[in-house]
């Protein structure tokens, strides 16, 4: 449970906004002296809310709660900065989301490596209208990434978030390296 922050004065005294008549009454000003320490963490939040909503400088626990705004799936293993960096690129990450581009951005963000993505998507034209088309078998998508300590990525839970990225239908592989 959280409390007050133990010397926060309210920016806006009531008992200074009150008529006149009242500025002596100690009773008055005794319970407007409470009500100010009660309402100064309130006024404060309110004010800083235009932080609140900026991943780089939002309270850790309340990134995660961005996070779930923004539709990502949080993973209790990232860090909390890869928390704030994913937070912050969503929206150019939905935007790419299922491609190549989208998928080669969110896989460098979890794990600082390079990344390298091929698929087995192309094109097939043929200069003859109503020419059968060749099967190009099931869909597949490799991920390969190179990183100084392959141990320090969670290849299965790098996996799954790749998975959630493409396509039901899509086969999924993905490769750590050193390097």
């Amino acid at each position: 449970m959280r409390t007050g922050i133990p010397g926060l004065a309210s920016p806006h005294p009531i008992g200074e906004q009150l008529p006149a008549v009242y500025a002596e009454d100690r009773f008055v000003q005794g319970f407007t002296g409470a009500l100010d320490e009660v309402l100064a963490p309130v006024i404060s939040t309110l004010d800083n809310f235009a932080g609140y909503l900026d991943p780089g400088v939002a309270p850790a626990d309340f990134v995660g709660w961005l996070a779930h705004w923004v539709a990502l799936r949080v993973d209790e293993s990232w860090s909390p900065e890869q928390l704030r960096q994913l937070v912050t690129r969503s929206v150019e990450l939905h935007r790419w989301r299922g491609t190549r581009r989208g998928l080669t951005e969110h896989v460098r963000l979890l794990t600082g490596g390079v990344v390298e993505v091929t698929d087995s998507g192309g094109v097939v034209a043929d200069p003859q209208p109503g020419a059968p088309l060749p099967d190009p078998g099931p869909p597949w998508v490799q991920v390969r990434v190179r990183v100084p300590d392959p141990a320090r990525v969670d290849v299965r839970r790098l996996t799954a978030t790749v998975v959630d990225a493409v396509p039901a239908h899509v086969r999924v592989t993905v490769e750590v390296l050193e390097g």
